[in-house]
């Protein structure tokens, strides 16, 4: 069956499925593969369980007339999902970046939501999969899209926005994570700016961080919506206060507006002041814009503020690169607050050079002197730190159920892989 003709069952048969567990009635399952498992296997079980038609790519699981078999069923999908976004046709924004894609993709969000209808990524879905999963949640009462792209090897972004096609691109700053697929930060560079190169040759716009030198050298020729915090850009913004949450001021046509926000750190300046230049390119009003920034509050562990009945937590367990980790402990340095304590995990996926970059995390810490510094991974356990260190976040929670934290403003970074989410109970 080519694109054609499952684009017209597609149009009967809206909801998709890529879980045979949960395949709602009359829904098209895509029998994707991974590493440990074959869609293919579970085609028959989804059928059973209310899907209209399964779609496979080995014959040996077609049973009947509503299993479909195409070459490659993830082409397929993104296909399918590239061909509905051109019947759609809406204005589409695309992200990526290497810190601060989901919180400036969820804050422009909040900012156009308050005008239009649009459809945004969920959660993380920003992959090979999640994108064109996506897609295919547009219909027809949606006026904008904004869609997040993540990139772990070379190529990524380019396949991503072939499957796009978005008008207006960001690309939040680039830095060194995922150097096992990348190699280096010029491949990071290489693969982010295929969102601009795609643009360049489309003829789209890109909204850019004005002061940011490295996407400046790879965004010529490309018609730019700037932002940042020298006058006569876009959109300026200046940090007012971050003691623990930010307050900034934007102008626009001479009146400043003051912003306080929910989110933790300076380094958030950067993703609101995108999310205000497109609010204002797409002409929301600027009380509007500033109210949905004010009313964001972010989740999911990603820079967050808890206060327990015995420490004041930034949660910051999402995710971490040298980057972002570098800016969260100049943030929380920066904090007038005492006393502080630093509870870190491994940065993963950095490749032959992980050792050497978690070595100068090390000397960061030294340098500023927090009253307390927690430390475990395999990656910290390999450092010359003169730290309390742990070989696993397993061993640091034992640690803290002997020995306790009480009156402590604590900051929690790690990668998602190393649950340091799993310490908040005892904190």
């Amino acid at each position: 069956m080519n694109t054609t003709e499952l684009y017209e069952l597609f149009v009967h048969h809206r909801k998709i499925s890529t879980d045979s567990r949960n395949c709602p009635f009359g829904s098209l399952f895509f029998a994707l593969k991974g590493e440990n498992f074959d869609g293919n296997q579970f085609a028959a079980k989804a059928l059973d369980a209310g899907a209209a038609y399964a779609i496979i790519d080995n014959p040996e699981y077609q049973v009947n007339d509503r299993t479909i078999l195409v070459d490659d069923v993830l082409k397929t999908l993104q296909q399918l999902a590239h061909r509905h976004r051109k019947m759609l046709g809406i204005p589409i924004i695309g992200i990526t970046g290497t810190n601060g894609k989901t919180t400036t993709k969820e804050l422009i969000a909040a900012v156009l939501s308050t005008k239009y209808n649009i459809l945004y990524t969920e959660g993380n879905l920003n992959n090979q999969i999640g994108v064109p999963l996506t897609l295919l949640r547009l219909d027809n009462d949606h006026e904008m899209a904004v869609i997040e792209m993540g990139a772990n090897h070379p190529g990524d972004i380019k396949e991503l926005v072939e499957i796009v096609a978005p008008n207006y691109g960001i690309i939040t700053n680039i830095g060194c994570a995922h150097l096992e697929g990348f190699g280096s930060l010029e491949g990071v560079i290489q693969t982010k700016g295929e969102l601009y190169d795609y643009l360049r040759h489309t003829k789209g716009k890109i909204f850019i961080q004005h002061e940011n030198k490295i996407l400046q050298q790879i965004a010529k020729g490309l018609e730019q919506i700037s932002y940042g915090q020298e006058e006569g850009d876009f959109t300026v913004g200046h940090v007012v206060s971050c003691n623990p949450f930010l307050t900034f001021d934007w102008k626009q046509q001479g009146k400043v507006h003051v912003v306080d926000t929910h989110l933790i750190g300076a380094y958030n300046l950067d993703n609101i002041l995108a999310a205000i230049a497109v609010g204002r390119y797409f002409k929301i009003p600027a009380e509007r814009i500033s109210r949905a920034i004010a009313t964001y509050e972010p989740t999911n562990n990603r820079s967050q503020w808890k206060e327990t009945e015995k420490n004041h937590l930034i949660i910051d367990a999402y995710n971490a690169n040298p980057s972002s980790m570098k800016l969260a402990l100049e943030n929380f340095a920066q904090m007038d607050v005492t006393p502080k304590a630093v509870i870190l995990g491994d940065m993963r996926e950095l490749g032959p050079t992980s050792d050497e970059l978690h070595q100068e995390v090390v000397q960061q810490l030294r340098e500023i002197g927090f009253d307390q510094v927690f430390l475990c991974g395999e990656h910290f356990s390999r450092t010359g730190n003169g730290f309390q260190t742990f070989p696993t976040t397993a061993a640091l929670k034992e640690y803290l159920q002997a020995h306790p934290l009480n009156g402590f403003h604590i900051l929690l970074k790690g990668s998602h892989s190393m649950a340091l989410e799993t310490l908040i109970d005892l904190l």
